[in-house]
């Protein structure tokens, strides 16, 4: 005799309610077999993903960001910028999955893109100079590969961005055209120059370092504003960075801070 139809399960089931059901241990558990059509449509998604999918997960992003708070980093603005801004897309796909570590990759003709740490010290250095709130006009020495620039593009008024290396610039312009910034410029010039059609500048940043800071960029510097950059210490034979600022008399007050690793600065375009 049946026993009746059974009551419909109510939903959400409560996993610790649930009884399994008993199973002989000779019966074998079956899977059902994936249609082949949709096996194959998945391998070659495997196959075509490039190396830095998944990069945009948050919880990478966040992972960096509390790295770099750990080593001292504490500007808000700073860390919202980075947040924002995917390192891995200016990376080769091949190093993709380091994109997120704090540590330098090459880009090219011997020059590298920056450390995170580094990035957000100097970004902060400079920014420290800055009323909270403010959007200032900023000039960096040294596109790369464009990664620095767009993080200062999130804190900026205006970006202008001097590249000497015209495949670097070329691939700046192609990193940058497909974030759609549209407060940053790059330039194909000379940095140690600087940039004076667009001066005076609140902020001036390089990703290049020599014995000296050129006249140019002490000229280009606005009242109030600040230079960050890598500078040879005679005293140890290595790099520090030097802080710059521009009081409102016109007078200029310089500052060391840690040591630094960055590629030379050198004059012309190449």
């Amino acid at each position: 005799m049946s026993a009746g139809p059974r009551a419909a399960p109510k939903f959400p089931l409560r996993l610790d309610q649930v009884k399994p059901a008993a199973r002989a241990e000779a019966t074998p558990l079956l899977r059902p077999q994936r249609p082949l059509q949709q096996a194959a449509v998945e391998q070659r998604g495997r196959a075509a993903t490039p190396a830095g999918l998944g990069l945009d997960s948050h919880h990478v992003r966040e992972r960096m960001l509390a790295r770099l708070q750990a080593e001292g980093v504490r500007d808000a603005r700073v860390l919202a910028a980075m947040r924002a801004v995917p390192r891995h897309a200016f990376v080769d796909t091949a190093l993709a999955n380091q994109a997120y570590e704090d540590t330098s990759l090459p880009i090219g003709l011997g020059q590298t893109i920056s450390k995170p740490s580094v990035v957000a010290r100097m970004v902060e250095l400079m920014l420290a100079a800055q009323p909270v709130g403010a959007r200032p006009s900023l000039l960096e020495i040294g596109s790369g590969c464009g990664y620095q620039a767009a993080v200062l593009a999130q804190l900026a008024r205006q970006v202008i961005s001097i590249e000497r290396l015209r495949p670097l610039y070329d691939k700046a312009r192609s990193n940058l055209a497909a974030l759609h910034v549209t407060n940053l410029r790059l330039v194909y010039g000379d940095g140690r120059i600087g940039h004076a059609p667009n001066a005076p500048y609140d902020g001036i940043i390089a990703a290049a370092g020599g014995e000296d800071i050129p006249a140019p960029w002490l000229d280009q510097l606005a009242p109030g504003g600040r230079l960050v950059a890598p500078m040879l210490d005679a005293r140890s034979g290595g790099q520090v960075l030097v802080v710059i600022d521009r009081h409102a008399d016109g007078s200029l007050q310089r500052s060391l801070h840690e040591a630094v690793r960055f590629v030379p600065l050198k004059s012309g375009i190449d």
